[in-house]
């Protein structure tokens, strides 16, 4: 076999790939095996029809077109390891030439990985929120500890802001009483927000048995969406009585004796929580410095396949699991679809150059992905896509998904150490030292998928709904 690379563009080459007939045995003696296991000659058993009879019978041309069908994966195969590429999806295969008895010719177009040359990142400084906590945000903190431990009395009173009642709902479209639209005895909060629009302004005032009348949107059942005419009843009406915030309530809502120890221990919770998300906001500005400073050329199948694989899994997982539809969705975000797509695509260009720089640092850094960093970055994926690490590990395994979440751990590392070598400022112009390195990479593991491959979670459910469906089913 001979082959010849032509490069067509940064991201496009063109292989001509010259094939002996003689390296073609293998494949014709596997088409005269199948077609013999498929046809029957009067005659002849089954399977030990001659070649000759089944090039009379059926024609030398079916033969090789199937020697041609089972070589052409093998011949191609060997041409890119031969020119040493690093192709992209499935190529574009176009024989040129089929000489029986001499030669197969053909070509095959392919998409590459672009030659990237690692930019110099040693300069790269950001300004990062300060770590501040302020006394306001622990008083609020603790507050809403208090607001966990709160009581319920019933009063004979009109309902006020922040009582609990409880309420009938009957909800009516264009005159009809919804199937759907009807609940009694739905316990819910003034002032709250968790139900319709309206609703607060209704029961206020109300004692129980009263009832009022109003008009809401449906925000979901058999006619979300639509205007209803809502008439609520008040059943009973509660007050909430907050503990006393002293020492008692320190002992009663945490493992501490005294309300100033609560207090500090809030303190340093949120402290640790800033120091998190000040870690992420380094990560993030310090990878949108390294795409600037980078030149990356983007192959066009590649990026049409991404941004494809975006807007399904919007469409059919994420949408699909809040009932609504693209239509629906761009109504609420105030989006056109021209807006929507092109921030798609942008999405996608962002993050198909993430990946091909940060692959082509973990190459120059030599960097290596071990056993205990791969099961902690597949049990945040599972905790985040709502499975099991069993059953997602499983998914991702009969996917062929590890080397995919192999990738992700090992370009979080390789953020990590252009995170390292970056000066990171807060806002008060105080250098940020970042120290935990290890949860930094793995949290930038969650932001560096790979393109066209960001649907494993999907993948993982879809392949972990069929099997409960399997199981319903025996």
């Amino acid at each position: 076999m001979k082959s010849a690379v032509e490069t067509l563009n940064p991201t496009r080459v063109r292989l001509s790939i010259e094939v002996p007939f003689e390296e073609l045995k293998d494949s014709l003696d596997a088409a005269y095996k199948k077609i013999n296991q498929q046809v029957t000659v009067k005659g002849f058993r089954k399977g030990k029809i001659p070649a000759r009879v089944i090039d009379q019978r059926f024609g030398r041309g079916a033969v090789l077109e199937e020697a041609v069908n089972d070589a052409l994966p093998k011949f191609y195969t060997e041409a890119v390891n031969e020119g040493e590429l690093n192709v992209l999806g499935q190529p574009e295969v176009d024989i040129t030439e089929l000489k029986d008895g001499e030669l197969l010719a053909f070509t095959a177009e392919v998409d590459v990985r672009p030659e990237i040359e690692i930019p110099d990142y040693s300069g790269i400084e950001v300004t990062v929120d300060a770590l501040e906590v302020t006394d306001e945000e622990v008083e609020k903190a603790v507050e809403q500890l208090r607001e966990r431990f709160a009581a319920t009395n019933p009063v004979e009173r009109a309902a006020a802001d922040g009582d609990v009642v409880t309420i009938d709902l009957q909800a009516k479209v264009d005159g009809e009483v919804l199937e759907d639209g009807v609940a009694d005895g739905v316990s819910y909060t003034i002032g709250s927000g968790e139900l319709l629009d309206g609703i607060d302004e209704a029961v206020t005032g109300l004692e129980a048995g009263g009832e009022a009348t109003f008009t809401s949107e449906l925000k979901g059942g058999s006619a979300e969406g639509k205007a209803a005419e809502v008439t609520v009843k008040v059943t009973a009406v509660a007050a909430r009585e907050l503990p006393e915030l002293d020492d008692d309530f320190a002992q009663m809502a945490s493992e501490f004796d005294t309300l100033e120890e609560l207090k500090a221990d809030s303190r340093k919770r949120l402290e640790t929580t800033k120091q998190y998300d000040q870690a992420t906001q380094a990560q993030e500005r310090v990878l949108e410095e390294l795409l600037k400073l980078a030149e990356v050329p983007i192959p066009e199948k590649l990026l049409a396949d991404e941004v494809q694989t975006r807007k399904h899994n919007l469409e059919h997982h994420q949408l699909g699991q809040m009932g609504l539809d693209l239509e629906k969705y761009l109504e609420i975000q105030g989006k056109t679809l021209e807006e929507f797509e092109n921030e798609t695509s942008e999405q996608a260009i962002k993050g198909i150059k993430t990946q091909f720089i940060l692959d082509e640092l973990v190459n120059k850094e030599k960097l290596n992905v071990n056993q205990e960093e791969l099961t902690e970055h597949l049990m945040r994926r599972a905790a985040s896509s709502g499975m099991s690490p069993d059953q997602f590990a499983q998914a991702v395994v009969e996917g062929g998904q590890v080397p995919m979440l192999v990738g992700e751990v090992a370009r979080g590392k390789a953020l990590a150490v252009v995170v390292e070598a970056a000066k990171v400022v807060d806002t008060n112009g105080e250098v940020v030292d970042l120290e935990d390195e290890e949860e930094a990479a793995e949290a930038t593991a969650e932001t560096t998928e790979a393109p066209a491959e960001a649907a494993t979670e999907d993948k993982a459910e879809d392949k972990a709904e069929d099997k409960t469906e399997e199981k319903n089913e025996a």
